[in-house]
């Protein structure tokens, strides 16, 4: 029988810089989910994401259990190649007048610059998810021209560009105006008619639409609620996810949270 779960997590305990940052885990997520991880600063969601990546290790007992694709032991490179990761720190690693067209064609090779030996496969891989992704807008363009959200795009295009399996997207909009935010949301939401299935890091409940199938809420660590939007997103939940007072109101399908007192 086919494993459904990509990911696998029993009793997981992990520990950076001599601290606790995940506490006895237990999770599964399938293929066919698209997932959104979403808690406070400092609630472990980061370091989920470095536990999938294998940039840190857990705890080995007898009472744990790690899988990733149906592998206790996988190889980094084919990790790599299964899994694509949009963090805010790539940003500084791109030559400012790298061209749009050239950074989504250098996640084929794993880098971030140009691209000397270009195949017309290559350049047709490129074409294909620039049509996907409706950004022939930005093709010519240099990086350092766009917007934080036409990067943010440009970024995720590349990630794409190996279709992978599952996208990490580590705070997409994070530091974004209200223009580019919305420019990313709208792009992410149209991503759902991929292969690749989307695991969303935020604490912005905001970034939470339609096409997600489950919500995890993480907090000190810890799975503090697990399930569907409309089980899960409530205002006593996310009273206690952030310690304040609010109440959450869906709006046509975009979440936005109104204070109530301080």
């Amino acid at each position: 029988m086919v494993n459904k779960f990509w990911f696998e997590a029993k009793n997981i305990n992990c520990f950076k810089n001599g601290f606790k940052v995940i506490k006895d885990l237990n999770l599964k997520i399938a293929y066919s989910e698209n997932v959104v991880l979403i808690g406070p600063n400092g609630s472990g969601k980061s370091s989920l994401i470095e536990v999938i990546n294998r940039n840190i290790y857990p705890l080995i007992t007898n009472e744990s259990k790690l899988k990733i694709f149906n592998k206790e032991l996988i190889n980094i490179w084919e990790l790599r190649k299964r899994i694509s990761t949009v963090n805010n720190d790539i940003k500084n690693r791109i030559n400012p007048n790298l061209k749009v067209f050239d950074l989504i064609l250098s996640g084929i090779y794993g880098g971030y610059c140009y691209t000397n030996n270009k195949s017309e496969r290559d350049h047709h891989q490129v074409e294909n998810i620039i049509k996907i992704m409706d950004i022939s807008n930005l093709t010519k363009k240099k990086f350092s021209y766009l917007s934080d959200g036409e990067k943010q795009i440009s970024l995720i295009a590349r990630a794409l560009i190996k279709k992978p399996d599952i996208l990490i997207l580590d705070e997409p909009i994070a530091n974004l105006d209200y223009k580019s935010k919305f420019f990313v949301i709208d792009k992410i939401n149209e991503l759902s008619k991929l292969n690749s299935k989307i695991l969303c890091v935020t604490h912005n409940i905001s970034m939470i639409t339609e096409i997600y199938d489950r919500v995890i809420m993480l907090k000190d660590g810890e799975i503090f609620a697990d399930g569907y939007q409309n089980k899960v997103i409530n205002s006593k939940n996310l009273n206690k996810l952030y310690g304040i007072d609010v109440e959450i109101v869906n709006r046509n399908g975009y979440w936005t949270l109104n204070r109530l007192s301080k």
